[in-house]
């Protein structure tokens, strides 16, 4: 078994783990792996253990690894800040979204999104800690753009994203995603179908889980350290 693989399924048991410590089925649960800054080798060895849903935060870098990998059966996210003038790539190459933060990134995604193609699948990113150095929008901004984006066409909205401020203790980790899950409750109380909470990374999957994360995004407990 290759480091990859095996990485793979220590995760994989993690997200078990935390599913079943709070009452949860683990196959509510996605793992998407962060392959940013990996080589398309590394997604490769990733794939033959059984991955199939990747995460890339650099445009230009996900749009190349999506084609130099050239299978159909994968799944690609964008998880990064995304400015104007790079949505068309991300709008012709990705699957998913999860950091539409403004209006005009969400209409030219769902202007440029070609018609041969599904719906672009896309979440909220919700600066949940206030950080001033992070992307996402507040939490009272939240709602206005979920229903803005909810009627745009070529893009379906599923739900919301965060990266919090990091903390070391587990009570600490939960608090900005029990936030978050609140934020998506409320905005499925005010008729939003929405399915999706995008949250926890490494360090944190437990506590993102604990608060109903339906998608975790881990890259250097798969990967490992990046330079």
């Amino acid at each position: 078994m290759t480091t990859i693989s095996a990485n793979l399924q220590a995760v994989l048991a993690r997200i078990s783990e935390a599913a079943r410590n709070c009452g949860r089925s683990p196959d509510e649960i996605r793992l998407l792996a962060v392959s940013k800054t990996w080589p398309v080798s590394c997604v490769l060895e990733a794939v033959r253990a059984g991955q199939k849903a990747f995460g890339e935060n650099y445009v230009q870098e996900g749009v190349n690894k999506v084609r130099e990998a050239a299978m159909p059966n994968l799944e690609w996210h964008f998880i990064g800040p995304l400015q104007s003038n790079k949505t068309r790539s991300v709008a012709e190459t990705f699957q998913w979204v999860h950091s539409v933060d403004r209006i005009k990134i969400a209409e030219r995604l769902s202007q440029q999104r070609p018609d041969c193609l599904p719906p672009l699948q896309v979440c909220l990113q919700v600066n949940i800690s206030k950080e001033n150095t992070k992307s996402g929008m507040s939490v009272e901004e939240v709602a206005a753009l979920a229903r803005q984006v909810a009627h745009l066409p070529r893009l379906t909205l599923r739900g919301l994203m965060t990266i919090p401020a990091p903390s070391s203790g587990f009570e600490q980790q939960l608090l900005p995603f029990r936030r978050l899950r609140e934020l998506f409750e409320q905005l499925n109380r005010e008729g939003l179908a929405l399915d999706t909470l995008s949250m926890g990374m490494s360090n944190d999957i437990e506590a993102a889980i604990a608060e109903g994360a339906t998608l975790v995004r881990v890259g250097t407990a798969i990967f490992g350290e990046r330079n």
